[in-house]
């Protein structure tokens, strides 16, 4: 019996950023992470100091959750963290794509799972030079592999012109896969508040940069999107 560490499972609401924002989600968030990112909006599921809150959950247990929370009607199951992939969630997955329920999971790409193929999609979020961590691409590219013909994309955080041209080496380097960049945000709660205070302004200039940066330099393969969430309810947690 698959036992997965949760730090909390929430919805339904909508998904706030990537290839499926606006989606109808119930997100089940991992506990848990192989980075520590300069600047992680969710480090409640991230720091081990904060593993007593992470309840652990049989898929089953995992499972009835997300049909109590949306009411058995399928919708899109958001598999985040921390970092999902650490742990197996191939017979979550397996189960609810049986009731007709679809998921999408967003990992840094540094643990490839043969069940990546499941998911529809794989958001790969390799982490630029703001965030403190090195991306392996031999790993990265591994995650790939194992995603086959699942529908596959890149999303990249933005918080300066060091990641904008990291960006943009990245979608060079895979051509053949969608990218989405959004701007970071530069306040990112702390791990004991759940409504801690947000620099809105700054976060809309930034991504007024983003695009100005982007467009200007006729670089029109991105989708630049802002975080949906984000902008309806600042840093609150848990919608």
């Amino acid at each position: 019996m698959t036992t997965l560490r949760i730090a909390e499972i929430f919805g339904p609401t909508i998904q706030g950023e990537g290839a499926v924002i606006g989606a109808p989600t119930v997100f089940v968030r991992a506990g848990g992470c192989d980075y520590r990112c300069a600047w992680c909006d969710s480090l409640h599921a991230v720091d081990s100091a904060y593993r007593d809150t992470w309840a652990p959950m049989t898929t089953e247990e995992v499972w009835a959750e997300v049909e109590r929370l949306s009411g058995g009607v399928p919708l899109t199951v958001s598999l985040s963290g921390g970092n999902p992939a650490i742990q197996d969630f191939g017979p979550l997955i397996e189960m609810g794509k049986e009731q007709g329920y679809r998921f999408a999971l967003e990992t840094q790409g540094s643990v490839a799972r043969n069940w990546f193929r499941e998911l529809s999609p794989l958001i790969l979020s390799p982490k630029p030079p703001s965030s403190g961590e090195t991306v392996d691409w031999e790993r990265f590219g591994d995650c790939i592999a194992q995603a086959r013909n699942a529908v596959t994309v890149i999303k990249i955080v933005v918080f300066d012109e060091a990641d904008y041209l990291w960006a943009r080496e990245v979608a060079a380097r895979y051509p053949h896969l969608p990218i989405y960049l959004q701007p970071g945000n530069h306040t990112p709660p702390p791990p004991d508040e759940h409504d801690a205070a947000i620099d809105m302004d700054g976060i809309m200039a930034r991504y007024e940069w983003l695009i100005g940066r982007a467009l200007a330099d006729r670089w029109f393969t991105p989708t630049i999107l802002p975080q949906l969430h984000v902008l309806v309810w600042g840093n609150k947690r848990g919608v």
